[in-house]
């Protein structure tokens, strides 16, 4: 009896090791598939050859970096049993508050209350107004009736104006002055601010998911229009642009520029700091108790909290990483556009989770992994590549991508019916 009961388990055992061998290693050899495909065909046609050199490569890495980055963050939140489909637009409000503390000069802001452009601003409204005014004067004196009331309301303007700009200038001068010392603290402030606050916009996340018990594709969907709302209130509903000369600095405007004097070891510095976050989160995921931790509330969080596992804590720290990846991801396109879009993270989020599970990461909990989801991102960047130098339009490239997302996940299902029978 004991070897008839033992066969089963070995059997179930069995399955279980080759389920997870294809699902570590299906990404990659899908990738080598894809990657050669588009080799071949574009090696045929007229004018190829241009899809596997360095450069294309270089250019593939930069243009899926956003997402490879924000992808990393929503691997530990889907591993955990969640969604989060604010991500997209989460990014875009980092990338939006970094914009607006170089633009206004956030260090100086803080220091002194002011920045050098803003008093800049303030003068010049202040001397447009003063240059008015006398055309508002003379207009309310030729009048039938004047209107004596108005034009003492002018004339006192005026007067006021008059006496304020001198220490308006005055004002703009000290901030000159104070400037050299304070300025350069202000891009290491954005990027800080940035990152804080993709921070705080996952805290928030994983407190409403865990005290209000409301499932996360709900929660996230509502903080989706959320932090939509405060970038166009950041940004005052436009684009954020920051001087590209004066207030970016040398290193944030390369880091991801595949121009020959920005690269490190043949790529920009931005892709290699991808692997490092990458290797760094595996780590985390592999030999930590939190990553224990992660991939047990994904798998049973029933089951985890008769366990001890403090439940609602764990959903707000996982969240809240997965809110620092998607700053991290601010920067990244803050870099590559060099702007601050409010509108620009929108659409995202879907390119962000079907990287997860592309890779091979499950929906329902319990199963990711950091290379597989670099792997996802890799093979939709490459599909989108590959597209566009065999010179298919863009709604073919939906289609595919589509069609692999559907693929992905249907392969998921019949990997868990198998694992359940």
């Amino acid at each position: 009896m004991a070897e008839l009961n033992s066969a089963p388990d070995e059997s179930t055992a069995a399955r279980s090791r080759w389920s997870l061998l294809g699902s570590t290693l299906g990404p990659f050899l899908a990738l080598s598939v894809v990657v050669m495909f588009f080799g071949i065909a574009d090696g045929a046609q007229e004018g190829g050859g241009h899809f596997l050199t360095h450069d294309n490569i270089r250019a593939v890495s930069v243009q899926t970096a956003t997402v490879a980055v924000a992808a990393l963050g929503m691997t530990v939140i889907i591993i955990a049993g969640g969604i989060d489909l604010s991500a997209g637009t989460c990014l875009a409000l980092c990338a939006t508050v970094l914009a607006w503390c170089l633009k206004e000069d956030a260090a100086m802001l803080i220091v002194h209350g002011d920045s050098v452009a803003g008093a800049e601003q303030k003068l010049k409204d202040a001397e447009d107004r003063l240059n008015r005014i006398p055309r508002h004067l003379d207009r309310a004196k030729r009048q039938k009736k004047p209107d004596l009331d108005h034009i003492a309301e002018l004339e006192a303007e005026e007067s006021d104006l008059r006496a304020a700009i001198p220490g308006m200038e005055e004002r703009l001068e000290s901030l000159k002055a104070a400037s050299p010392s304070v300025t350069p603290f202000t891009p290491a402030l954005a990027v800080t601010a940035g990152i804080l606050t993709g921070c705080l916009a996952g805290m928030l996340n994983g407190l409403l998911v865990s005290y209000l018990r409301v499932v996360p594709f709900i929660v996230t969907l509502g903080t989706m229009r959320l932090y939509l709302g405060l970038a166009k209130e950041v940004a005052s509903e436009t684009t954020v642009r920051p001087d590209k000369q004066h207030q970016i600095p040398e290193w944030l405007f390369e880091f991801l520029s595949i121009r020959d004097e920005a690269l490190w070891g043949g790529m920009p510095l931005g892709v290699w700091l991808i692997l490092l976050f990458a290797g760094a989160l595996s780590a985390v995921l592999r030999f930590t108790v939190f990553g224990r931790y992660v991939f047990a509330l994904g798998s049973n969080e029933a089951t985890a909290r008769l366990c001890g596992i403090n439940v609602e804590r764990y959903k707000i720290a996982l969240y809240m990483l997965g809110g620092l990846f998607f700053g991290v991801a601010g920067v990244y396109q803050f870099s590559h556009l060099s702007v601050g879009n409010p509108t620009s993270g929108i659409g995202i989020e879907l390119s962000v989770i079907a990287a997860v599970v592309i890779g091979g990461g499950s929906l329902s909990g319990g199963r990711g992994s950091v290379l597989g989801t670099l792997t996802g991102a890799a093979i939709m960047a490459v599909i989108t590549s590959g597209c566009t130098q065999l010179g298919l339009e863009n709604p073919v490239q939906d289609m595919i991508l589509g069609a692999i997302i559907v693929a992905a996940v249907a392969i998921d299902q019949i990997r868990q019916r198998r694992l359940a029978s």
